[in-house]
């Protein structure tokens, strides 16, 4: 048995090699309390294309999911409350 390490230095560490353009992915959080404010920043920063993102809350301008749409990554919400 070989433990997996699952810590990472940052997030965009965390990302890399995980996140890819197209893919689907779940955001966690209520609203913008508790949102995973530095993988925001590392999948806006990682370059990654045409996202469909499922969440409850698609953030204000600046700030939470709100920063992907602000930079033009093209964003497909799926809000259900």
């Amino acid at each position: 048995f070989s433990p997996v390490n699952k810590l990472y230095p940052n997030a965009a560490a965390a990302l890399d090699g995980v996140v890819r353009s197209g893919q689907l992915l779940a955001v966690g959080g209520f609203g913008l309390c508790g949102i995973p404010e530095a993988l925001i920043d590392a999948l806006r920063d990682s370059g990654a294309k045409d996202l469909t993102v499922i969440s409850n809350n698609a953030g204000v301008d600046g700030f939470g999911l709100g920063k992907l749409l602000d930079t033009g990554v093209d964003v497909t919400g799926q809000f259900d409350i």
